[in-house]
């Protein structure tokens, strides 16, 4: 309901003083229509949210893995427009001063100077600011809105959008096509290589706000991508729900480089969906970080459908007091000649629980298909969980599979010896749990490589003792 804004106002007692013009609280089928409204969506859109709405009334609840029964989708706004932005600012200068100090305490804009072809920032459900390099735009290359490419690009965006996640898929999909709004589009036209980083930020501001962001990737044959998302929140004690899909598909001889780090309050179920389909002498990596939320359920998948592509997924997830990881990554093949690698990292403390749940599959049609899977889990503390659940389906004799699973604590020969090196206890165990994180961080652009390092410091403080 958007009548009685001020009552909302007062209950989502945003830290940062922004305003909103339109506040959409309760999921009906009236408000779904006002939000198509406001987004000034043509009606084949309005039409897919209608049909995705009668489907997840119809859908169960998942009832595996972590509990969502505390969930109340009543209880969630799931639009709030902010005041004076008709929008998106293509300059810095043009964005309201409230927003601007909060991206500017997360040093995006200077981001965005030193190292990336473009930038775009959603705050809450609408995206504030969106800009590409002039060099990037005069090769083809779009980035764009997703909101703004449904209406400037509508033969392209209905030729890929909701092709790979039908609302079928499962209750949280169906929500999301019901709900969506803004995120990122991206398409890459045949030949050209965008070698620096494409940049979307999503920050959650509000409580009880669920945020539902599309990405959608196309890469034409021949291309090269970078691509990173990175996302924050501030706490609250009410729950809030982040449901964002993922579409990228990568042409033939082409590469896609996917990189987010995710940093969502306690409060906050973040519950996610992506997916790739490769073509032809493709590539496609997976590189992530996750801490924060409260729980977790996300399981990157690469569709490798034809000959020789390639997949390759690598993260880290933090499991602190409060929190239910269950991640992992989900690779199937189907094209001859494929292959993919699956390296996880998981760091648990002070009653954390992190869970690998991970899909396997080599179809009867995919000869010589190999894989290869890494589960490393570190274990900072004798309360904590970790666990590792694979799903490993081989139908055809030719495919190569290797799983390989390990949890370990901390060894104390080894802090010991650092700490003879006068290196206090705190900062001994940072080294160690650097190390251990490697593989994932130098995959990383430098910027996201040292704010990904410095969130997991953060969660490691205490862990000592």
């Amino acid at each position: 309901m958007d009548t009685n804004l001020s009552t909302l106002r007062q209950e989502m007692d945003t830290p940062d003083q922004v305003e909103y013009d339109i506040i959409i609280k309760w999921l009906s089928e009236e408000n779904i229509k006002k939000i198509s409204s406001y987004l000034e969506e043509p009606s084949r859109m309005l039409e897919h949210r209608l049909r995705s709405y009668k489907i997840f009334l119809e859908l169960p609840m998942p009832k595996w893995g972590p509990d969502l029964s505390k969930i109340n989708f009543d209880d969630i706004v799931y639009f709030a427009k902010v005041k004076d932005i008709d929008k998106y600012k293509t300059s810095w200068e043009e964005v309201p001063e409230e927003i601007k100090k909060t991206y500017e305490k997360l040093w995006i804009p200077e981001a965005e100077a030193k190292y990336l072809a473009g930038a775009g920032w959603q705050f809450d459900a609408e995206m504030v600011y969106h800009r590409i390099q002039q060099r990037r735009a005069d090769k083809g290359v779009i980035f764009e809105d997703m909101n703004e490419a449904v209406k400037k690009y509508p033969e392209l965006v209905k030729k890929y959008f909701m092709k790979l996640i039908p609302p079928s898929d499962h209750k949280f999909a169906a929500l999301h096509w019901a709900v969506w709004s803004w995120g990122t589009f991206i398409y890459i036209p045949k030949g050209v290589k965008v070698d620096q980083p494409l940049q979307a930020y999503f920050r959650m501001n509000i409580a009880w706000w669920g945020q539902f962001e599309h990405t959608l990737i196309i890469l034409e044959d021949d291309t090269r991508g970078d691509y990173i998302e990175g996302c924050s929140a501030p706490i609250y004690r009410q729950i809030s729900i982040h449901a964002w899909w993922v579409e990228i598909y990568v042409g033939k001889n082409s590469h896609m480089r996917y990189s987010s780090v995710e940093n969502w309050s306690r409060n906050t179920y973040n519950l996610n969906t992506k997916r790739a389909l490769v073509e032809e002498n493709s590539y496609m990596e997976w590189i992530w970080g996750n801490l924060g939320s409260g729980v977790t359920m996300l399981y990157p998948a690469s569709i490798l459908k034809w000959d020789n592509s390639k997949a390759d997924h690598i993260w880290v997830a933090v499991a602190t007091k409060d929190q239910y990881q269950d991640v992992g990554s989900k690779v199937i093949h189907i094209g001859k000649n494929t292959s993919s690698t699956i390296v996880s990292k998981s760091i648990s403390k002070d009653w954390g629980i992190s869970v690998y749940r991970g899909l396997v599959e080599i179809r009867s049609s995919a000869q010589g298909a190999i894989n290869s899977t890494e589960c490393d889990a570190l274990l900072l503390d004798d309360k904590s969980v970790s666990d590792t659940i694979p799903n490993i389906k081989v139908f055809n004799p030719t495919g190569v599979v290797a799983h390989e699973a390990s949890a370990w604590k901390v060894d104390e020969d080894k802090l010991f010896y650092m700490m003879s090196r006068w290196l206090d206890e705190e900062h001994a165990m940072a080294m160690i749990v650097n190390g251990f994180i490697s593989p994932v961080v130098k995959k990383l652009p430098l910027e996201y490589a040292g704010e990904l390092n410095r969130l997991i410091e953060m969660e490691m403080e205490w862990s000592v003792g």
